[in-house]
């Protein structure tokens, strides 16, 4: 089995919870998608010796692996996180996903003169701390940008991207499913 030379690169990045993104902004990350796309089956391979799973999603890639029950619930509890924050931004503008470019600026315009999203915003309190709304929303974009599902594109202007990556989050959600019965249970 021959690996690319780029593997150890491609490691240090999926390890940490990373995604690689065929939209990055930096140009080793589009170079890294390509080389996995082009050695998928190989690194799959390579990565699950070692217990980590080369997962494929539109047009990104990221690691799985089998969780703990504990770690399972934490993960749950972070995917309703991410629910209230998909929520916050599809509010602002239901356009908001890969390719979508926007800035601190405009959502704060948004904010101040929608009354719906000041409210979602106050809701993301708590998770996000206390501040104004100028430092809760920087709080929210740095947490995309934590998680891969955004990119700084321009300092100047502190124009971001959302990334391919945006998708994990939103299939995720779409992949929810409560039944009738449940529905009926949760008040």
């Amino acid at each position: 089995m021959k690996i690319p030379a780029q593997t150890a690169d491609i490691f240090e990045l999926l390890s940490k919870g990373q995604f690689i993104c065929s939209n990055s902004v930096e140009d080793t990350q589009r170079k890294l998608f390509n080389i996995i796309e082009e050695n998928f089956e190989e690194l799959a391979n390579y990565f699950l010796a070692i217990g980590f799973v080369l997962e494929r999603g539109d047009e990104f890639f990221y690691f799985s692996r089998k969780e703990a029950r504990a770690d399972l619930e934490r993960k749950i509890e972070q995917a309703y996180r991410w629910i209230d924050v998909l929520d916050f931004f599809k509010a602002y503008n239901s356009g908001f996903g890969p390719g979508y470019r926007f800035t601190p600026s405009d959502i704060l315009v948004q904010v101040k003169i929608d009354a719906n999203l000041k409210d979602k915003l106050e809701q993301l309190k708590k998770p996000l701390g206390d501040g104004n709304h100028r430092e809760r929303v920087q709080r929210l974009i740095d947490e995309l940008e934590k998680f891969g599902f955004a990119e700084l594109e321009n300092e100047i202007t502190q124009q971001y991207k959302v990334l391919s990556a945006f998708k994990y989050i939103e299939q995720l959600i779409v992949s929810i499913h409560i039944t009738e019965e449940v529905q009926h249970e949760v008040s």
